[in-house]
C-alpha cells in the first residue's frame, strides 16, 4: 500500500505518543498473545500502524527547534510516558513555524522545564516545507487556542493539497465555509478536537446515553478534568479554552433528546498539577430522576495517560484520511469526523458512527 506521510505541527506530548507507538507496533512491542493491544484496527483499508512515518515537524521552543524528530519528541515540556524502545534515528529535522498566537503569556510565571521558550529564529517557509516534503496529511497539535496560528497552517495545507486532521478544538473542519474551501481543493479532512479512545468526552456520551435510554431523565452534569503536562497549564488562561469548552460540551449535549440549560451543565477543564504530568483525572457526575420521579445519581472518576488515549484515535483518523486521498474524496470526512472528533461537522451516536466508518473503511460510504 505505500507509506503515509504525515507532517507534524506542534512536536509535543501527543505527537510523541503517536511517533513512539507506531514505533512500537513497527518493532513488535507486544507480547505474542497480544497483537493488535490498543489499537482499534490493526490494519485499516490495507494500512498498518508502521505504514505511518514522519516527513516534516514544525515547533517554537527552543529545545525543539533544529533537533532531529527522534530527539526532539523527547525534550521538555514533554512528559508523556515513554513507549518501548526510543525512536530509531530519524532524517526530519523541526523547523521553527510562525509564533503567532502558539504562547499564552501566563506562562512565562512558571519553570522553563514546565512551559514553553520561543526559539530565537526565523520561521520557515511553511508552504514550501509541506510540498517539498511530500506529505499526505498534516497533523495539528497546536495548544488549545492557537486560533490564528491554526487557521493559517490550515491554509497552507489547502494551497498545497495535503491533508488535515485536526486534534485541536479550532473549529475549521466543522465550520461550513472551511469545509466548503476543502471540498473544492479537493483535499479530505478529519476533525475538529480529537476524542481520546477511552477519555472523558466518550464515557460522558456514553454515560449520557444510557441515561437517556434507560428512561432517566438527566437534570445536571458536570465533567471537570486535571492534569500536568503544557496542555493543562495552557488552558489555565480561560480566554484560550472557550472553543475547547464548547466542543466538549457539545459533544455531551448532542447524545440527549433535550439539550441542558447552561447552568446544568459544565464541562471543561479544571486546574493545572504539575505533579500529574502526563496523566489526566476526571471527575465525572450525572444527577437524574427515573421511575416515579426518585432522584438519583452517578459519580466516576477516571486516570489516564492522556496522550497516548489521544494516540490511539489520531491512528485511525490518519490511515481514513489516507483512504479518502486514495479515492479521490474531497472535504471532510462525516463518518470518521463523528466517530474520532468531539466537534465533527455533523454529530451522531457513537454507535452509529462506528458503523458509518466501519463502511467508510469497506468503501460502502464514500465519507
Amino acid at each position: 500500500m505505500g507509506k503515509i506521510r504525515i507532517a507534524i505541527v506542534g512536536v509535543g506530548n501527543c505527537a510523541s505518543s503517536l511517533l513512539q507507538g507506531i514505533n512500537y507496533y513497527r518493532v513488535g512491542g507486544m507480547k505474542e498473545d497480544e497483537a493488535g493491544l490498543g489499537l482499534m484496527h490493526v490494519n485499516l483499508g490495507g494500512y498498518r500502524p508502521e505504514d505511518i512515518e514522519a516527513v516534516a515537524a514544525f515547533d517554537i521552543d527552543r529545545r525543539k527547534v533544529g533537533r532531529p524528530l527522534h530527539e526532539a519528541i523527547y525534550a521538555r515540556p514533554n512528559c508523556t510516558r515513554n513507549v518501548g524502545p526510543r525512536l530509531p534515528e530519524s532524517p526530519v529535522v523541526v523547523q521553527m513555524g510562525p509564533l503567532m498566537d502558539g504562547v499564552s503569556d501566563h506562562m512565562k510565571d512558571y519553570p522553563d522545564d514546565r512551559r514553553f521558550l520561543p526559539a530565537d529564529a526565523k520561521p520557515v517557509d511553511v508552504k514550501k516545507v509541506l510540498a517539498d516534503s511530500g506529505a499526505d496529511i498534516c497533523m495539528i497539535y497546536l495548544p488549545v487556542g492557537s486560533e490564528e496560528a491554526a487557521r493559517f497552517y490550515i491554509q497552507c495545507c489547502l494551497d498545497v493539497g495535503v491533508s488535515v486532521v485536526n486534534c485541536i478544538p479550532v473549529l475549521v473542519v466543522s465550520d461550513p465555509q472551511w469545509g466548503e474551501k476543502f471540498k473544492k481543493a479537493g483535499v479530505p479532512a478529519v476533525g475538529d478536537d480529537v476524542k481520546s479512545q477511552i477519555g472523558a468526552t466518550i464515557v460522558h456520551r456514553a454515560l449520557a446515553r444510557l441515561f437517556v435510554e434507560r428512561g432517566v431523565k438527566i437534570d445536571r452534569t458536570y465533567q471537570l478534568n486535571t492534569g500536568g503536562n503544557t496542555d493543562f497549564l495552557n488552558m489555565l488562561n480561560h480566554e484560550r479554552t472557550k472553543s475547547k469548552c464548547k466542543s466538549k460540551t457539545a459533544a455531551v449535549q448532542s447524545i440527549l433528546d433535550q439539550p441542558l440549560a447552561w447552568e446544568n451543565i459544565h464541562i471543561g477543564p479544571s486546574d493545572y498539577v504539575p505533579w500529574q504530568n502526563d496523566n489526566k483525572v476526571c471527575f465525572l457526575r450525572l444527577e437524574g430522576r427515573g421511575f416515579g420521579g426518585v432522584p438519583m445519581d452517578m459519580e466516576l472518576r477516571l486516570s489516564v495517560e492522556d496522550s497516548p488515549n489521544s494516540a490511539g484515535v489520531t491512528i485511525d483518523a490518519i490511515r481514513c484520511c489516507q483512504l479518502a486521498r486514495q479515492r479521490g474524496v474531497g472535504g471532510p470526512l462525516e463518518s470518521v469526523s463523528a466517530y474520532l472528533m468531539k466537534h465533527p461537522p455533523k454529530q451522531y451516536p457513537d454507535s452509529q458512527a462506528r458503523i458509518m466508518v466501519e463502511e467508510f473503511i469497506a468503501g460502502k460510504r464514500e465519507r
